[in-house]
């Protein structure tokens, strides 16, 4: 009697039948850690600028304070980037011939804008509010981390919507105390007392702060 399969037809036909079921939950599972992963979310990644900037020698080492550089961060949407007449304040009698500058100096010679790369990149929709934050006491490490020892700029937080809803349903814990919202060596750890008196002296008031169009507009 002839036979209608091949010997190997049932092993087959089981391995097609787990495929069906294990594909699909092995293309989420890789869909899913993917999105966590620190390489996709950008977290630790140094990118190419076309100057190798060193927060550490400049913040850490020199003694500059955030707002040198990043001047409307206490009053507008965007921190700001430093143009190079800010960078030649000190270049033009520091460093005048180091190559590495080069690409400064001839931005304020030609006065063509130098191309940084964004490192702490959001999405299009959605709606951040540097000043918003800064004058209600969150400071600048807890989204930038400890800048101060990065001698390249990387992005230290996943920024995703799970971990800014985190914070703000209960800021408490990462409010700075007055005075040291630019310190780049205070990260804020507040006992249930004491985040309960910092939201008071900041006035930030909970209620709204998770309403989807706080950050999408």
């Amino acid at each position: 009697m002839a036979r209608l399969f091949k010997p190997g037809a049932d092993t087959l036909a089981r391995l097609v039948l787990v495929g069906l079921v294990a594909g699909p939950l092995a293309a989420f599972g890789l869909a899913y850690f993917s999105q966590i992963s620190p390489w996709i979310r950008g977290t630790d990644v140094t990118v190419e600028q076309p100057v190798p900037f060193s927060h550490k020698h400049h913040v850490a080492e020199v003694g500059l304070d955030c707002r040198f550089c990043h001047a409307t961060v206490e009053t507008n949407r965007f921190a700001g980037i430093p143009t190079s007449h800010v960078c030649m304040t000190c270049h033009s009698q520091l460093f005048t011939t180091a190559g590495m500058l080069a690409p400064v100096r001839d931005s304020l010679a030609h006065d063509v804008p130098l191309h940084w790369v964004r490192v702490n990149n959001l999405p299009g929709y959605v709606y951040f509010d540097h000043s918003a934050h800064i004058t209600h006491g969150i400071g600048c490490v807890n989204c930038h981390g400890t800048v101060a020892q990065m001698p390249l700029t990387r992005q230290a937080a996943p920024l995703t919507m799970r971990w800014c809803l985190d914070c703000h349903r209960d800021p408490g814990p990462h409010v700075s105390p007055p005075g040291k919202v630019f310190d780049t060596t205070f990260r804020p750890h507040n006992s249930p007392g004491a985040a309960r008196r910092l939201l008071a002296v900041w006035r930030i008031h909970t209620r709204g702060l998770t309403d989807c169009s706080t950050c999408h507009r």
